[in-house]
């Protein structure tokens, strides 16, 4: 099966070599441009997907945006059997999805319909689900609404971030995919509506998103900060600086929102109904650190708040 490969980040490398193990032909790794990165940013990078894409000698393609007409031109010459589409960072228009032979089918880090859109693994921490999955789908154009071929549920464990879900999700994902292309391929596949009643939404996370507010339970709060752990850092302000938290858990003690309950090798700070206990901070403008050098360094006291 001659395959296109739409895909960006890390979680979608996985799926990449996946395909290249089991011997699909992929004609070419379509990727974003690369970016400037670093506080100069005058050094441009290679998205996750180009480098693996280089490793394995795969053609390239990184059009601005895929409505590009030199492009579109480009993928009609590779007359691929189908395109696959994992993270690749841009809304693809029916003219595209209509260029592979079988269509384009996308690997969706949920159990769809639930959490349709942008952030799914950070809102099943978030939300406090106790089960997620990937679902790999016909893709219409919709929003993640198209027919699905596939789907692998998972459960939660209590304490995972969003980058190890992201990273366990990335893996399960690849052999998902896998076996849907293989089904595709045998004309096995079996596509089956989505039940649009019961869709969910995980949009996009904002910088307000991401913004501790102390008067909710501790739980939540907890959430919260695991979700956004390590990207983009679930964040609070003190003393009008913000600083990111990380590693947290539910902890005893009672105080007013924000407050500062203990503070030596860990923080512990009162939310609505308890209280939450953080390992790492990373103040802004400095690297991730422990507690404790922060404490150090710093001088942050019992009685303090955040806000």
């Amino acid at each position: 099966m001659r395959v296109v490969f739409f895909g960006t980040p890390e979680f979608a490398v996985p799926s990449l070599e996946a395909l290249l193990g089991e011997g699909f032909d992929v004609l070419a790794a379509v990727t974003q441009p690369d970016r400037p990165q670093g506080r100069s940013r005058s050094h441009a990078v290679a998205s996750p997907v180009k480098e693996a894409a280089q490793l394995d000698e795969l053609p390239v393609l990184q059009p601005e945006r895929p409505t590009d007409p030199a492009f579109v031109q480009t993928l009609r010459d590779l007359a691929p059997d189908v395109g696959v589409v994992v993270a690749y960072g841009h809304i693809l228009k029916p003219e595209l999805l209509a260029i592979p032979s079988r269509g384009m089918v996308n690997l969706h880090p949920s159990l769809l319909p639930e959490l349709r859109g942008a952030a799914p693994i950070e809102w099943a921490i978030i939300n406090g689900l106790k089960q997620t999955g990937v679902t790999i789908m016909q893709m219409d154009s919709g929003m993640d609404s198209g027919p699905i071929l596939h789907s692998i549920p998972e459960q939660l464990p209590p304490d995972i971030t969003g980058g190890e879900l992201s990273a366990h999700l990335s893996e399960v994902g690849a052999e998902a995919l896998v076996e849907a292309l293989v089904l595709l391929e045998q004309g096995a596949a079996q596509p089956r509506p989505q039940d649009h009643a019961r869709a969910t939404y995980a949009p996009k996370l904002s910088r307000e998103t991401a913004r501790i507010d102390w008067t909710i339970t501790a739980e939540r709060v907890a959430r919260l900060i695991a979700g956004l752990d390590p990207r983009p850092g679930a964040w609070t302000s003190l003393d009008g600086q913000a600083v990111k938290l990380f590693g947290a858990a539910l902890g005893a003690g009672k105080g007013a929102p924000g407050e500062v309950l203990a503070a030596d090798s860990y923080l512990r700070i009162a939310a609505a109904d308890g209280a939450v206990t953080v390992e790492e901070v990373q103040p802004e403008g400095k690297p991730r650190m422990s507690v404790a050098d922060w404490v150090r360094g710093r001088g942050i006291r019992v009685g303090e708040r955040f806000a």
